[in-house]
């Protein structure tokens, strides 16, 4: 087997030939391939916000990268990228670390990254200074939002330096963590869901920078020459169709446990109380807002089938709830709900919550 092998890698070609190409340098190439192809899929999968997809190939392209001895220099900027997007992707979490200093978060991370990606344009555009801006912000706004005012601080001295033009950024940033309130203008304004899209408009000008990819190319003829686009695009309808009546089922569902939850007394929900932020580190999303819609509605279904327990409110759902209300108003509570990270909650839930958490306020 093994002189097998070794026959077709270095020694003959596809038409019997004998080949003097090294074998070492053949798996070079091919991983070349790879990795590029592996970056454009992580690219597509955050742009088309697929979780489950996007965690597979970014294992996929954390393993090639890790394979590389030295970067090469034409792959630079796909490894940069393919890092970029693992940290953005992780952004929320604050439990996540990667570098030695536990201090420095996931986007911190991603901004190390953003710079490297930066030196590698030809030219500087308004959509580089945008993303650097709002990385910056949101690296600020992710402690604030978890309760980690000290450590946001701490994190506005490593962020900038003395230069002229990063101090305006600075000073307001410091008013803001000053001032305890994640839900300033200045933070809503230069959003997370900003951000993301922000980068997927990136990301779309690279892809079509690199749609000569070999293996995209080879595997875009073998589709089309076999008709396979014709075959995917039938079971995408059947897959449609079914996911239609399975999400008529679990809406069906979800009407009866609401109608059960608005039975119950005001006083079960009225005996709720706010839970300050008591120094322990909130556990907290590890993928973006944007890419957690599709993961929190599957939540809240396996939740609805295997029945519910209330929950006390925590520190985080408080502030999430309070976002949404920013973002979509009162009453739109099922945006709120799918667009926020909420453990096991209903839109009647958030509703009672909120009017539970304005009782409180005024009184």
């Amino acid at each position: 087997m093994a002189g097998a092998a070794g026959s077709s890698l270095g020694e003959e070609d596809g038409g019997g030939r004998v080949s003097s190409a090294p074998p070492a340098e053949v798996e070079a190439v091919a991983a070349d391939w790879m990795l590029e192809f592996a970056c454009c899929c992580l690219c597509r999968h955050f742009g088309e916000e697929r979780p489950a997809e996007f965690r597979r190939w970014r294992d996929v392209a954390q393993a090639l990268i890790n394979g590389l001895s030295k970067i090469p220099t034409h792959q630079k900027k796909t490894v940069y990228l393919c890092q970029l997007l693992i940290r953005i992707a992780k952004g929320k979490n604050l439990e996540c670390h990667f570098e030695n200093d536990q201090r420095i978060s996931p986007l911190e991370s991603a901004l190390s990254f953003w710079t490297l990606l930066e030196r590698e344009e030809i030219k500087l555009e308004k959509l580089h200074e945008d993303i650097r801006r709002l990385i910056q912000i949101q690296i600020v706004a992710v402690h604030m939002e978890n309760g980690y005012f000290k450590e946001a601080a701490e994190v506005l001295e490593r962020l900038f330096t003395d230069s002229e033009s990063d101090k305006p950024l600075r000073v307001k940033l410091a008013t803001v963590i000053k001032s305890k309130d994640p839900y300033v203008p200045l933070l809503q304004s230069f959003s997370y869901n900003l951000l993301i899209s922000k980068i997927k408009s990136y990301i779309e000008l690279f892809v079509k920078e690199n749609e000569s990819n070999f293996l995209i190319q080879a595997a875009t003829k073998q589709v089309e020459s076999k008709g396979l686009g014709a075959t995917a695009l039938q079971n995408k309808t059947v897959n449609v169709n079914e996911n239609d009546k399975g999400n008529l089922e679990t809406k069906q569902r979800s009407m009866k446990e609401q109608q059960s939850i608005t039975s119950q007394s005001p006083g079960d929900i009225k005996n709720s109380t706010v839970r300050p932020h008591s120094g322990r580190k909130c556990r907290v999303s590890s993928v973006p807002q944007s890419l957690n819609s599709l993961q929190n509605v599957e939540k809240h279904g396996d939740a609805l089938a295997c029945g519910r327990r209330r929950q006390r409110w925590t520190y985080k759902e408080d502030l999430e709830l309070k976002s949404g209300i920013r973002e979509f108003g009162v009453g739109n509570w099922a945006k709120i709900l799918v667009h926020g990270d909420f453990n096991n909650r209903t839109s009647v839930m958030l509703k009672d919550r909120w009017r539970t958490l304005c009782r409180i306020e005024q009184g």
